[in-house]
């Protein structure tokens, strides 16, 4: 293997994304073979030589890819200096050392890309991919058809003006106005800055598809891996992952042998045999906790005080565009 760039190495490894691998090295976390490195461009042959983070020596791990419903109310790093909740309390049982694929704001719910693949978060962060990102926002006040357009050319804000947005008015509701927007930038709270910029202020703001990743289906705090076919078309739009992988299998549980029956011989791929017939599993949905008093997956039938309700709403509404009240 040719040698690498160090922050390179420490991407695929899962350590961080590129970027903050530089900005590890520059703090003088990383040791090579025993010697603190600073120096961005250092090549190294992970093969070879020693690397250690924070003391810890780098392997690289299995790459994973996860989709996870990020609840209200939680921090989209892997901790949080005020002591806020954070997703890494809701990813403890996914296999790896983690890290979201960009950030949701703490009030914001939605679909979260993880990851341990470096080049993977890179390549998806990275401005030129121009990902889209889809969400459901509910805003104070009744946007007229030039409101709707003037979002679509995009707004001036302090850091200049938005590009092109995919806007759908989905409906009106007791003087607020409901949208589906889609925007290819990855600016700091730009759609609560869009609203502010023209008065029309963002109640409830929730991503409801990153890249094509989805979380219908999933609960708030609930995660699932990528599938090979999400993952294969992640490939063909975007060129990451590099190489595609399968999700884990979970391992099945151990059954019970029954004692078999007086003057009966067992039949060759019986019930006991796993897999019988060649059925394919069912997919498989990681578990993790309900955080912080939210419900469980068994308790979906009531939506209406979460924000699982825009992904209805969506559906529901479509085809159904109520026309502002009049003047």
């Amino acid at each position: 293997m040719a040698a690498l760039r160090l922050q390179k190495v420490l991407a695929r490894a899962g350590v961080a994304s590129r970027r903050a691998a530089e900005d590890l090295i520059k703090a003088g976390r990383v040791r090579v073979d025993g010697q603190v490195v600073t120096e961005l461009g250092t090549k190294v042959d992970p093969r070879s030589r020693h690397i250690e983070v924070d003391g810890r020596r780098i392997v690289r791990e299995t790459a994973v890819y996860v989709a996870l419903h990020k609840p209200r109310g939680v921090v989209s790093t892997m901790s949080d200096p005020e002591g806020r909740p954070s997703v890494r309390e809701l990813l403890a049982d996914v296999p790896g050392r983690v890290y979201p694929v960009g950030r949701l704001d703490f009030n914001t719910s939605g679909v979260l890309v993880v990851t341990n693949d470096g080049d993977f978060a890179e390549g998806l962060m990275h401005p030129r991919q121009g990902v889209p990102k889809t969400y459901v926002v509910k805003l104070l006040g009744i946007m007229k058809d030039e409101d709707v357009d003037e979002w679509r050319h995009g707004i001036q804000l302090e850091d200049g003006k938005t590009g092109p947005a995919k806007v759908k008015l989905l409906r009106y509701e007791g003087g607020k106005t409901w949208l589906e927007l889609t925007l290819t930038e990855g600016r700091n709270q730009q759609v609560r800055r869009m609203g502010d910029a023209t008065r029309f202020r963002v109640m409830r703001l929730a991503r409801t598809s990153f890249a094509g990743i989805t979380s219908e289906g999933l609960a708030p705090g609930r995660w699932r891996y990528l599938t090979v076919d999400e993952l294969t078309a992640l490939k063909k739009e975007h060129g990451v992952p590099r190489r595609i992988v399968s999700p884990p299998m979970p391992a099945a549980p151990p059954r019970a042998r029954s004692a078999p029956m007086p003057h009966a011989k067992p039949r060759p791929g019986g019930r006991e045999s796993v897999g019988v017939g060649g059925r394919q599993r069912p997919a498989h949905v990681e578990k993790s906790r309900a955080p912080y008093g939210r419900r469980s997956q068994g308790q979906l039938s009531s939506r209406r005080g979460d924000v699982l309700v825009e992904h209805d709403v969506v559906r529901q509404h479509v085809g159904k565009r109520k026309r502002p009240p009049r003047a």
